[in-house]
């Protein structure tokens, strides 16, 4: 999920931060839980604002200020509203986990279960905060140090009194689906980066052009007609590192900055991190520059002195987009079989940004995927266990019904995206309502295929680079080892990933396996 607006060449115009870019947006939000935004949308407009852009994260001048002070006015005036989906839609954990009647419980513990040694209290799912963290390792270990790790070093565990060929076999089966999905998340990601803010039609045009229609392969601007081309350009930020003729390795991307970040914060923190520990790691580690929506405004909301969560609701319209739900992975990743825990994990993360339906995508894919870690769950006993997480009644969990049963009915699939996009296209493109529930239709579509998943995720439009990563990743999960995946698929990322977040570029994704599979076995 990436975005920015072109500006003059003499001005910054920071994207998705100013107040007059976020008042049209938060309107729009005003709308969507049922608060009225009638009379501050007149104000506004009759003042000379302008509605959101509609695409990019600023518009192309800065506003007056007597303008921007009425955003602000505006801002305020919306939030003080009260939306009568609270019932529906609870915010804090406690009232999300009564609200689910079907919420998973702690599998049962046994001693030395790599998933299931004792943890602090509230780490089993039912309280969003685990006791005290695990011991604190500082800074991340450096990823090429990793394998060579003694015994009994901080991370390992060092409560066995000798080799246990079981367990080695248990945390060799785990690295080897963790390597799956690092894979399959890069995979999905990179094959959507190049139409990311494409409508649906300039998609299948793209496609169509090179005979590539259902999508099956990597996109390629070989054969594509300069009129296509013309009328639907590439995400220019991403086809030079993300056609076919062009992929050499995973270039960086902020779908696989987040997990990474999510394993440094495991790292150093535990299983029992808070969400203030989250958001001293992003000012540590995460350049502003590298966020985007809610994540940026989040970031803006701590540099003010705001604390979590009113990091997650002061004049961030964003609130219920998708960024929480691409950091949701590792969640599940590390607590395999348990996905109470890791909802509970997901939620202490996703507060710092993010409210309502917003957490709840996160817990759902959080869920999903540890049931999928287990090797023992198909795609859709994962679905459903993403489902048992998430209030019944909200607007996510109505969407990703819809997706499934849509999916389920209909054998083609460019129909079952034409109903998602009829019933949800007033949502913006970003926004978790819609693209999860597209995740959940693609990944009950493909029925547990891999290259299927990643290409209706991809073919359906709106955020196609999270929502291939993150059916990606559920995907090769349940395939379960990287040899499932075709070579066409990963042997264009060479085993090396870019990134910003230090001490990983250049990591291999059997490394990133080893390091999550430790955090996993980790109490």
């Amino acid at each position: 999920m990436t975005a920015s607006a072109a500006c003059a060449p003499d001005s910054v115009r920071l994207t998705w931060a100013q107040p007059e870019d976020l008042v049209g947006h938060e309107l729009r939000q005003a709308a969507e839980d049922g608060r009225n935004p009638e009379p501050a949308r007149r104000a506004w407009l009759s003042a000379g604002g302008s509605p959101a852009p509609d695409r990019a994260g600023a518009s192309p001048a800065p506003a007056a200020p007597e303008l921007r002070a009425l955003a602000i006015g505006l801002l305020d005036e919306l939030a003080a509203q009260k939306s009568p989906l609270a019932t529906a839609e609870p915010q804090s954990w406690k009232r999300i986990v009564t609200a689910c009647p079907n919420w998973p419980p702690a599998p049962a513990r046994t001693p030395d279960s790599p998933a299931g040694r004792s943890r602090e209290p509230g780490a089993d799912g039912l309280s969003p905060h685990a006791g005290a963290p695990a011991t604190d390792q500082g800074s991340a270990q450096p990823w090429h140090d990793a394998q060579s790790r003694p015994q009994g070093a901080p991370g390992e565990d060092a409560s066995a009194a000798g080799p246990d060929p079981a367990r080695a076999g248990q945390d060799l089966d785990l690295r080897t689906r963790l390597e799956a999905a690092w894979l399959g998340r890069a995979v999905g990601c990179l094959l959507g980066k190049p139409v990311e803010k494409l409508s649906l039609e300039g998609i299948r045009a793209l496609a169509r052009a090179t005979g590539n229609w259902p999508l099956n392969d990597w996109f390629s601007a070989r054969g594509v007609p300069p009129e296509v081309l013309a009328a639907y350009p590439w995400n220019r930020r991403s086809a030079p590192t993300s056609l076919a003729e062009n992929i050499d390795g995973m270039p960086e991307d902020d779908d696989l900055n987040y997990p990474l970040l999510g394993l440094v914060l495991l790292q150093r923190h535990g299983k029992g991190f808070t969400t203030a520990d989250v958001a001293r790691l992003w000012l540590d580690e995460l350049p502003a520059g590298r966020t985007f929506t809610a994540e940026r405004i989040a970031y803006r909301n701590l540099l003010l002195g705001l604390e979590p969560p009113a990091t997650a609701t002061h004049h961030n319209p964003f609130r219920e987009w998708i960024g929480a739900l691409i950091r949701a992975d590792v969640h599940g990743w590390t607590n395999p079989g348990d996905p109470g825990a890791a909802a509970a994990q997901a939620y202490r993360d996703a507060v710092l940004t993010h409210t309502g339906n917003g957490v709840y995508a996160a817990l759902f894919i959080a869920a999903a995927t540890a049931e999928a870690a287990t090797g023992r769950a198909d795609v859709h006993t994962a679905l459903r266990a993403g489902l048992a997480v998430v209030p019944p009644r909200s607007r996510l969990a109505e969407a990703v019904r819809l997706g499934i049963r849509a999916a389920a009915d209909e054998p083609d699939f460019d129909l079952v995206v034409d109903r998602l996009h009829a019933r949800y296209g007033h949502y913006h493109w970003v926004h978790a309502v819609p693209n999860t529930a597209l995740i959940a239709a693609a990944l009950t579509h493909a029925d547990g295929d891999f290259t299927r998943s990643v290409c209706r995720a991809v073919s359906g439009g709106w955020d196609t680079d999270s929502n291939g990563a993150t059916a990606g990743a559920l995907a090769a999960l349940v395939a379960g080892s990287p040899n499932a995946l075709p070579d066409r698929w990963t042997a264009p990322l060479k085993n090396r990933l870019a990134t910003t977040v230090p001490g990983f570029d250049g990591i291999g994704f059997d490394a990133l396996a080893h390091l999550t599979a430790q955090e996993a076995a980790r109490s």
